[in-house]
């Protein structure tokens, strides 16, 4: 059925990068900056834990506090933001996700100890589970069938760019400025920027979906539909989707499994290395 906010117009909406190029590449430098926001955790934090933020030393069950913290908020966040979504539009969480991590630089930088990290890694898990799912989805929803293996993968590319350049960046800025301000700066920087970016140059993309929706509606045209369990209904609920993701359809199943697997070794990626080498020597600039 469609969306009762469908209009005739927005039928008339064309899918495909080349018709929708401005708007995908200002999506792609969301998730960039995306990227750059968790990546300013991943290489100052654990490293500088013990003689900035006050663990002790060797204390693993803290340093896993600090990524099981954000590992939880951002997986339920993620399940929560394509409902959402639906909603309120996909801009609109998207820019509440922005909103979420405003704090953070400010609480790494008065921390009066761990306990503030672990709540900033709170505010972080939303907004990665917010922004991270709407910069995907909005690119997939102005996108061709044929071409979303390429935007999924150009989204992974772009993310993880900003990952990798903020490790190097905020240790190079916290070897200049110490920790805590190197991390205030860059922090506020980039999250600054992608709340005005969204602001003024982020279209919401519902509309696309909506159309698509639409034109594969039941009766309109004969499509393949998805083989579901017999007991799901044509609308599955949040509930239906949560079960059906989690055991009942055993393809979707092996997919989540195989997340939790990568999602468990990038934690211990996060957690370990900088420790690892910083207490072997290694500079901060060359741990990033």
């Amino acid at each position: 059925m469609a969306h009762p906010s469908l209009s005739g117009a927005n039928l008339e909406l064309r899918h495909g990068i080349s018709h929708n190029r401005s708007q995908f590449f200002h999506q792609l430098f969301q998730v960039l900056l995306v990227g750059l926001t968790i990546g300013m955790t991943r290489t100052v934090v654990p490293a500088l834990a013990e003689s900035d933020f006050g663990v002790p030393k060797n204390s693993f069950v803290l340093l896993s506090a600090f990524v099981v913290a954000f590992g939880l908020v951002k997986g339920t966040m993620n399940f929560v933001a394509g409902r959402l979504s639906e909603r309120i539009g996909r801009k609109h969480v998207l820019m509440y996700g922005w909103l979420a991590a405003l704090p953070i630089p400010l609480m790494i930088w008065y921390a009066p100890n761990w306990n503030w990290m672990v709540a900033a890694m709170v505010l972080l898990g939303i907004n990665q589970g917010l922004t991270w799912s709407m910069t995907q989805t909005a690119k997939l929803d102005i996108t061709r069938l044929e071409e979303r293996g390429l935007t999924l993968g150009l989204n992974e590319f772009s993310g993880y760019v900003g990952v990798t350049l903020a490790g190097i960046i905020t240790a190079y800025m916290a070897a200049h400025f110490g920790a805590r301000q190197g991390l205030l700066i860059f922090g506020l920087v980039v999250i600054i920027l992608a709340i005005v970016l969204t602001k003024l140059w982020v279209r919401d993309t519902l509309p696309w979906a909506l159309a698509e929706a639409a034109k594969h509606a039941p009766g309109i045209t004969q499509t393949h539909r998805p083989r579901y369990p017999m007991n799901i209904s044509s609308t599955p609920t949040t509930a239906e989707i949560f079960t059906l993701m989690s055991w009942r359809d055993k393809r979707l199943m092996a997919l989540s499994q195989a997340g939790l697997v990568e999602k468990f070794v990038d934690a211990l990626v996060w957690i370990l290395y900088p420790v690892f080498l910083y207490q072997k020597g290694v500079s901060l600039t060359n741990v990033g």
